[in-house]
């Protein structure tokens, strides 16, 4: 799915650019600066050493249902298990199952309704205490308690009648085929029932201080507004853990982490990773790797469908035909990101590859809009029906580079004929009812439309789904379609991947001819790892890349 010429990108990347450093687009994460044959290295026979992994946000969330942000997660992926987990390739993997239920083995039936999930039996609670079956029907019921302030019901709102068969083995009923839900399920750690059972309230515990889980790692101690430290669990049922300590360091200035990325103490740099603007001098220090990874989330502009001349596809079409892209991913953004028509990442197993491609040609978007009726009127600004071809764009204040960026949209739209004007504010007040009800004309933003690795985009396309009519979802762009409401309702319920890849694949086709986002970029992320770490691993269907700290080692 990736067409990109392998050699000559490398030819550009190495090129002594800005631009050439980040041309790329691969499918996986690209590590540049002195490599390792990995493979030649082998792990220790027991836990040595440490990690530091420097963090821009401090964690403070430490039971794993509970809301919290990406810096959190990586701690969860530490400390706790799930069911199965996604790999790098968007493959399931079992960890505290002993396989992923399907249709073919058995675990799910014809009708996906009745789930059956067989347990590994050598898994155990960082207190020795085994784990059991009691211990998932116990977390799934904490998910579903109305008392409780869970992070996310997506999906496990459905799931009815879980009984325990036997000490490995649990079912349910789903009340509707969900084929996402094993997607979500990968994403969803365990939690002990012998230690939360007996909550009074069950979201003020002392385990929220102390967690205690089934992953590689053990807590250590916390110094807030600090360091977080794990220890090995070396009782652990999986491959590792190979380091005797994890440091999750916090330094919320960028430049500062990058400072002690570069004078050595701190061997990764985590979610936020390596500025653009440091990446070149980085890939040059010695002992250093620098790694260039795609993420799930997609740069667009966010049309609110139903606000003045937007209302319009003829506009969106000009608007997007009328973007310079190319020009604004290389000035503003280094050429770091991957240019992208669709709202799915180019890594998804359920990508269309074959979306028309963007063009950048303003006089046939001049043309489009004279056959549309869009007349030009007082200061060149566009006009039909009494509607003048005016809007406005937001995103949060501070965010120097999108402001930009909003620049260049501004001319680019204006040489069109169309006038739009800045709108920006603080991100309490832009997400919260602006967003959420639909308040927009248009908003510039980042979104990862998956749940997990799948891609049912229900909350977002759905025509249920829209807040400011009533619906439960997050589809703020007041997108109507019936035949995508049709497919998305056909997509989640169908459980044969080739099967689905065709209905996304074409949901996909009908929001790229709708102009439903004009998407800009996939994004990317510049992170750091000193170049003896082996092990480390990009996944682009996690929210963090510290999920698999239990395979890092030094060489």
């Amino acid at each position: 799915m990736i067409r990109d010429d392998a050699s000559s990108r490398w030819h550009r990347i190495l090129a002594p650019t800005r631009r050439g450093l980040f041309a790329i687009g691969g499918a996986a994460a690209l590590a540049i600066g002195p490599a390792r044959a990995q493979g030649t290295h082998r792990p220790p026979e027991k836990p040595k050493g440490q990690v530091i992994v420097g963090l821009s946000q401090e964690p403070t969330v430490f039971h794993p249902l509970m809301p919290g942000i990406e810096v959190d997660q990586g701690v969860w992926w530490n400390l706790f298990s799930t069911l199965w987990h996604i790999d790098p390739d968007g493959q399931f993997v079992p960890d505290l199952a002993a396989e992923v239920p399907t249709q073919a083995n058995g675990g799910i039936s014809e009708d996906g309704l009745l789930w059956k999930v067989k347990l590994r039996r050598d898994a155990k609670w960082h207190d020795g205490t085994p784990f059991t079956a009691e211990d998932v029907k116990f977390s799934l019921e904490l998910i579903n308690n109305p008392d409780f302030r869970v992070r996310n019901r997506v999906g496990h709102s459905f799931v009815k009648d879980i009984a325990v068969t036997a000490p490995d083995e649990i079912q349910w009923r789903m009340e509707t085929a969900y084929a996402p839900y094993l997607s979500i399920l990968s994403l969803t750690f365990m939690v002990p029932k012998h230690l939360l059972s007996g909550a009074a309230d069950p979201n003020n515990t002392p385990f929220q201080n102390a967690p205690v889980g089934t992953g590689p790692f053990r807590w250590g101690s916390r110094t807030p507004g600090d360091n977080i430290q794990l220890t090995a669990n070396t009782a652990y049922h999986g491959k590792g853990p190979y380091l005797e300590r994890v440091v999750f360091k916090y330094i919320p200035d960028l430049t500062v982490m990058y400072t002690q990325f570069r004078t050595g103490q701190i061997d990764y740099t985590g979610l936020s990773g390596i500025s653009p603007n440091f990446a070149r001098e980085a890939q040059a220090l010695r002992g250093r790797k620098v790694h260039v990874n795609p993420t799930a989330s997609v740069e667009s502009i966010a049309p609110n469908l139903e606000a003045g001349a937007l209302a319009d596809k003829a506009v969106r079409e000009a608007l997007y035909m009328g973007m310079n892209k190319k020009a604004l991913i290389d000035a503003l953004y280094y050429g770091l990101p991957t240019p992208t028509e669709s709202f799915l990442p180019r890594q998804s197993w359920a990508i269309n590859p074959d979306l028309p491609k963007h063009e950048y040609n303003p006089a046939k978007a001049n043309e489009m809009l004279d056959a549309a009726g869009w007349k030009r009127g007082s200061g060149g600004i566009r006009e039909k029906g009494g509607v003048r071809l005016e809007f406005t764009n937001s995103t949060t204040v501070g965010n120097p580079i999108r402001e930009q960026a909003q620049q260049l949209l501004m001319q680019d739209w204006r040489a069109i004929g169309a006038g739009m004007r800045i709108q920006n504010m603080p991100a309490a007040v832009i997400w919260g009812e602006f967003w959420q009800q639909s308040k927009f004309n248009s908003v510039m933003v980042a979104v990862n439309y998956m749940l997990g690795s799948d891609p049912d985009v229900t909350p977002r396309f759905s025509s249920k789904a829209i807040p400011a009519k009533g619906g439960r979802g997050q589809n703020t762009f007041q997108f109507q379609n019936a035949e995508v409401d049709e497919l998305l309702l056909k997509g989640a319920t169908t459980f044969d991947q080739e099967k689905r890849k065709e209905i996304y694949a074409r949901i996909q086709q009908i929001i790229r001819e709708e102009m439903t986002i004009l998407p800009i970029f996939q994004q990317a992320l510049v992170e750091g790892t000193k170049d003896n770490l082996i092990g480390f691993r990009s996944n682009i269907n996690t929210s963090s890349n510290c999920w698999n700290i239990r395979e890092w080692y030094w060489a």
